[in-house]
């Protein structure tokens, strides 16, 4: 299923211990061509699972990794059980010994136990893993401060043929709800041999601080279901269709705890278009038992958007759900919406909402629109200094303001965009409503100056009325614009003016020094969450220097050197309310 490039890891046990033995070949079916445009919108575990599958697409750079791994030595006797306690590992949040990537993070911490946290990435040792997941979760019971236990989410069972898996496939999302009695994470499920033209889905788990705390994440070499007893996709293709970009939030609306999903339906069945694609959301049990049928979300108006994308979920204090997403045009070749669709357009992004009626109805309110943003970092488009991939990406939450909701959406926008697609130093906004999206203040610019991108927004999930948001920024970079530090702020939810921006990290990063990734990816998003006055934030950096597999893929003779490379990091700040 996997294809000669992967490898098992061979006995990752409690702390993981590794080694590496080859898979049989991927049959001729597997290797589905897809246009670039899905290449550019779809999820990056998902493109590097596809480049694996078809790497005559893949950029030199990765196809010559591959290439590498598939000539890579048997070690399934290669262990290192200690790794977890080892000063290269001190400042991370995992416990990585083969120095490949982990981004795209996410983070959750118990509002009432705050030695609970949870986080969770796109782990690139999903390349190596015999059953190809490629989704980490990384558990820590001392507030952050080091890793008790990590894996990789398991497979799940598709609905249509339930005698059929397909494993984790990154784009994580955790939580931790009150009582934090459990532990929730989505991840996108789909062949990583085929991504694009086999079944796939949105899948959700469960567990709690207990299992997570005692269970081995790997038994045999294999992912441990066990450390996710309670696990299903809670959405699943059609065909011709990929289900991407999910989002979820758990909270109690009536008194009853309910996880909420968010996600893009890609649907290549348009003849007209490469693809077009819509927003749904479900929404489940909190045992995951029972869900509802998909909710269309982007058709508010009564007539289906052709491309939306980044959809976000929340539970506001008042029981209701809350999704924003975006709406993108002049991306679509013929696209109805541009002046003369056979020329193209610059695309602007319509950042919209549409607000449950009545908590856990699963009904929502008209489509309304947030901001008609026409300085997006497009799809396609780039950072003037950096090259990784990135898009406008809206996030928003909802804080009690005198005795009502009140809608923050927080996203990036260029400050100058040039030639439709060089974004100069981009700046964060937020807008507010208190009517439920009829009306908005704003845009408000929450940065000072430089690229700033990635934001994140999160209200007090203790039940404060606290809000907070962080980002990366290439602000102190003076010289070219181009080396990374994360900065965070308090946001006073009266006015939705920063309080002032912190600085969180010591030195800055440089994004393109990761040996496999380069430049290319950093992940679509990072996430910060807010409880009480503490934020934590679980973002990526190249700090850490690491032999690239362990030294495996040395030549006899060769020395093994470490190298910076790509690690998942977890910040945990002050901020004032």
């Amino acid at each position: 299923m996997r294809g000669a490039r992967r490898f098992a890891l061979a006995s990752l046990v409690a702390a993981m211990a590794a080694g590496l033995a080859a898979l049989p070949a991927a049959s001729e079916e597997d290797s589905t061509k897809v246009p670039l445009e899905v290449i550019e919108h779809a999820s990056q575990g998902v493109v590097m699972n596809y480049w694996a599958a078809n790497p005559d697409q893949a950029p030199s750079r990765i196809r010559q990794a591959f290439d590498k791994i598939d000539n890579a030595p048997d070690r399934t006797n290669s262990s290192n059980s200690n790794f977890c306690a080892s000063n290269a590992n001190r400042d991370t949040f995992n416990c990585d010994i083969f120095g490949l990537p982990q981004n795209e993070e996410s983070v959750g911490s118990c509002p009432t136990d705050d030695s609970l946290v949870l986080g969770s990435t796109n782990d690139y040792r999903g390349l190596i893993d015999p059953e190809g997941n490629f989704t980490g979760w990384h558990w820590s019971v001392d507030g952050g401060h080091s890793i008790r236990n990590e894996g990789l989410l398991p497979p799940v069972t598709l609905i249509k043929t339930p005698n059929r898996e397909v494993p984790s496939g990154g784009d994580p999302v955790t939580f931790i709800p009150n009582p934090c009695d459990s532990v929730y994470a989505a991840s996108l499920a789909y062949n990583p041999a085929n991504p694009f033209g086999d079944a796939n889905g949105i899948a959700v788990y469960k567990s709690t601080p207990e299992l997570l705390s005692t269970c081995p994440a790997f038994v045999g070499g294999a992912t441990n279901p066990a450390c996710w007893p309670v696990r299903r996709l809670v959405a699943e293709s059609e065909p011709g269709q990929f289900l991407d970009k999910e989002w979820m939030f758990v909270g109690t609306q009536g008194g009853v705890r309910y996880v909420w999903v968010t996600y893009t339906t890609f649907d290549f069945n348009n003849p007209a278009f490469e693809f077009t694609a819509e927003i749904h959301a479900v929404r489940c049990d909190e045992n995951l038992a029972t869900c509802t049928e998909p909710i269309p979300i982007s058709e508010g108006d009564g007539t289906p958007d052709l491309d939306t994308q980044f959809s976000d979920v929340t539970v506001g204090p008042d029981g209701r759900a809350y999704i924003t997403w975006s709406e993108i045009v002049g991306e679509l070749a013929n696209d109805p919406d541009c002046p003369d669709p056979t020329q193209g357009c610059d695309q602007t992004f319509i950042h919209k909402l549409r607000v449950e009626t009545a908590p856990g109805s699963g009904v929502f309110g008209p489509e309304r629109i947030v901001y008609v943003e026409n300085r997006a970092i497009p799809f396609g488009g780039f950072l003037h200094a950096n090259d990784f991939r990135i898009a406008t990406y809206p996030k928003n939450d909802v804080v009690p303001v005198n005795g009502h909701p009140r809608i923050f959406v927080i996203w990036e926008a260029c400050k100058v965009r040039l030639l439709g697609s060089i974004c100069e130093e981009p700046e964060v906004k937020l807008s507010y409503s208190d009517d439920d999206g009829a009306t908005w203040t704003g845009p408000i610019v929450l940065s000072n100056g430089g690229d700033n991108y990635f934001p994140t927004i999160s209200a007090d999930r203790a039940g404060g009325n606290g809000l907070a948001a962080a980002w990366f920024t290439n602000y102190y970079d003076n010289d070219f614009h181009n080396r990374q530090d994360v900065v965070a702020t308090s946001i006073n939810p009266l006015t939705g003016q920063s309080r002032g921006l912190k600085r969180t990290t010591v030195s800055a990063n440089e994004s393109e020094a990761d040996p496999l990734l380069g430049g290319l990816f950093i992940g679509d998003y990072i996430e910060a969450v807010l409880i009480k006055n503490r934020l934590y934030v679980h973002w990526n950096a190249n700090y850490r220097k690491v032999p690239l597999l362990g030294g495996l893929l040395n030549e006899e003779g060769q020395p093994v050197i470490p190298l910076n490379q790509q690690d998942n990091y977890l910040t945990i700040t002050g901020i004032a309310n």
